[in-house]
């Protein structure tokens, strides 16, 4: 795993072998510690940002650059 300084220069840890799929480019699962027991968040790919969002159907966003993952789950209302 990648150490890298976090928002308020936390140590966080990059799982390259753990990726969601994006639009342009792979979302990185992000942990708190080594072990991979707190699950921080994602980094973008693309732009190696860590300024991601995830909603209640699975879709994750990049706020830095247009890199998008479709969401996980459907409601039929969105249909």
């Amino acid at each position: 795993m990648d150490e890298r300084a976090g928002p308020d220069g936390v140590t966080l840890y990059v799982a390259r072998d753990e990726a969601e799929r994006g639009s342009e480019a792979p979302f990185f699962a992000v942990f708190e510690g080594p072990g991979r027991t707190e699950r921080w968040g994602y980094v973008c790919g693309n732009c190696e940002s860590f300024d991601t969002a995830m909603d209640t159907m699975g879709r994750i966003v990049c706020t830095r650059c247009p890199n998008r993952r479709k969401p996980t789950e459907w409601d039929a209302v969105h249909e």
